[in-house]
């Protein structure tokens, strides 16, 4: 625990150094405040922007920042000193995927404050599996990229496609069928069966969605930890 606490607290310096993960993190919170506040739009949906920009946080900062992460420390050779340092692989990797999900659930918070009382909870417990799951795909990407060169390569469609294949699915029916397979789609449609009173959330297909989803990328983090590690 405390070489996961040190790990942690590492990677807090280490956002406030790096604005581009500070900003991700920040973005989409931000953003959820000031349109529902500031937009009001006829026949438009209820919570409209906090169900969108929630999706896109989930396929987004927990993605990209976990992977940039690791890939940057892997680059840098920083993580031999902690190997040094008897901080031992897994710790580093659940304290900075910790670090991430944690920063990632405060923002939710945030995001949560124009919703009904009785929806936060879950809200918030929708959001934080979705967050472990990105957390996971973004160690995978991580570990398994050479550099941070690569990772961003292979980073950014990923997150093109968890990120706005959901939204673009509310006005194209073609890539609605498509979306289905993607767990952010899922998760979409169960926030709306929580915030929105009426909607269908979720079926068994959705739930299977997420899981398979799930398990698929931990099978890949897995692959990606013994064949490249953190060396």
């Amino acid at each position: 625990m405390r070489n996961i606490y040190v790990v942690i607290k590492k990677q807090i310096k280490d956002t406030f150094k790096n604005k581009t993960i500070l900003i991700q993190f920040i973005l989409f919170p931000l953003m959820t405040v000031i349109f529902e506040n500031a937009i009001e739009m006829k026949d438009m949906p209820e919570f409209f922007f906090t169900r969108l920009f929630a999706v896109m946080y989930i396929g987004m900062a927990p993605l990209t920042s976990t992977a940039a992460i690791i890939s940057e420390e892997k680059e840098r050779n920083t993580l031999r000193v902690l190997m040094m340092a008897n901080v031992k692989p897994f710790e580093y990797l659940i304290g900075a995927g910790l670090y991430v999900w944690g920063i990632c659930m405060i923002g939710a918070c945030v995001m949560a404050t124009g919703l009904p009382g009785e929806t936060v909870p879950a809200f918030l417990g929708v959001m934080a599996v979705g967050f472990v799951i990105s957390v996971i795909a973004g160690a995978f990407i991580g570990m398994w990229s050479k550099n941070q060169m690569a990772a961003t390569s292979l980073v950014m469609p990923v997150m093109m496609v968890l990120s706005f294949v959901p939204m673009l699915a509310i006005f194209n029916d073609t890539i609605a069928k498509i979306s289905k397979i993607f767990y952010t789609k899922q998760i979409m449609n169960l926030l709306d069966g929580i915030i929105l009173d009426g909607a269908d959330g979720i079926g068994r297909f959705g739930s299977i969605v997420i899981a398979v989803n799930a398990a698929l990328l931990i099978v890949l983090f897995s692959l990606a930890y013994y064949k490249r590690g953190l060396e």
